[in-house]
C-alpha cells in the first residue's frame, strides 16, 4: 500500500510539473502573438495615415499635456508625450488620436520588465465650446475613486445606465442630453465600452489597450456619430 501510495504521489508530481511548464509555455506563446499583433497594427498606423490625407508621428513629445484631466489622462504632468499621433479630419472633423503611456507600480513582477499602461485617446473638434460635461458608465469604485456627485437627468433608465459628471453647468448638460441624444446612447451598443467627455470645443472617448486601424475607425465613426446628435441650439445658447 505504501509503495502504491509512493508511486501515485510520484505521478501527481510529475503531472503537476508537467502542467506547470505546459502553462508557462503556453503564457509565452499567447504573450508573443500578441506582441506580434500589436506591431503590426502598429505598423500599418503611417500607411492608413499616408493613404487618408492625415499626419502621423511615432511619438510627439508634449503634445499630450494639454490633455491633461482628460479621461485616464494625469490630472497634471509636463512634456508628456503622444505616442502614434495622428492628426487630420475624418467625416469632415478635425480629429486627434494618440496612445498615452505611463508606468503602474502594480504592472509587472518582481524582477520581470514592467510594461507600461497604454491609454488610446481620441478626439474630435465640436462646433462651439462648451462647459465640462463626462458621460460615464458607474462602477463599483466610484465612491471610492470618483467622488464627484452625479446628475440625475429623470429618466430612470437612462440614469441607471449612465453617470453624468459636470462641474460647473448643469443647464448646458442637460442641453446635450436633450433630444434624441438620450435615447442613442442607450441603443447604440458602443455606448456601453465608450466614456465620453466634452471639454471646450473637443469630444472625447478613449479606452485601455494600443491602438488600430480599426479601433481608429470604429471610435472616430463613434464621436461623429454623437456630435451629430448634439442639438444645435446648444451652441448657441453656450
Amino acid at each position: 500500500m505504501e509503495q502504491l501510495l509512493g508511486i501515485l504521489a510520484k505521478v501527481v508530481f510529475f503531472a503537476f510539473i508537467v502542467g506547470m511548464f505546459t502553462l508557462v509555455i503556453w503564457v509565452f506563446v499567447r504573450s508573443n502573438k500578441e506582441d506580434k499583433r500589436i506591431r503590426r497594427a502598429w505598423a500599418e498606423l503611417p500607411q492608413v495615415a499616408v493613404a487618408r490625407g492625415w499626419t502621423y508621428e511615432q511619438r510627439a513629445r508634449g503634445q499630450a499635456t494639454q490633455y491633461c484631466g482628460v479621461g485616464p489622462m494625469p490630472g497634471s504632468g509636463s512634456n508628456l508625450s503622444a505616442w502614434h499621433y495622428i492628426t487630420g479630419e475624418f467625416r469632415g472633423h478635425s480629429f486627434k488620436c494618440f496612445e498615452h503611456r505611463y508606468n503602474s507600480p502594480m504592472s509587472g513582477n518582481a524582477g520581470e520588465r514592467k510594461r507600461p499602461t497604454i491609454e488610446a485617446i481620441f478626439m474630435i473638434a465640436l462646433p462651439g465650446s462648451g462647459q465640462p460635461v463626462e458621460i460615464l458608465r458607474p462602477g463599483k469604485t466610484d465612491v471610492l475613486l470618483d467622488r464627484r456627485p452625479r446628475m440625475q437627468l429623470g429618466i430612470t433608465e437612462f440614469d441607471d445606465t449612465f453617470r453624468v459628471v459636470t462641474t460647473k453647468d448643469e443647464d448646458f448638460a442637460r442641453g446635450i442630453l436633450s433630444g434624441s441624444m438620450t435615447s442613442f446612447l442607450l441603443m447604440d451598443p458602443r455606448s456601453r465600452k465608450s466614456p465620453l467627455q466634452l471639454r471646450d470645443n473637443e469630444l472625447f472617448t478613449w479606452y485601455t489597450g494600443t491602438l488600430s486601424r480599426q479601433d481608429l475607425e470604429e471610435k472616430l465613426n463613434y464621436l461623429c456619430d454623437v456630435r451629430d446628435q448634439i442639438p444645435a441650439q446648444v451652441w448657441t445658447g453656450a
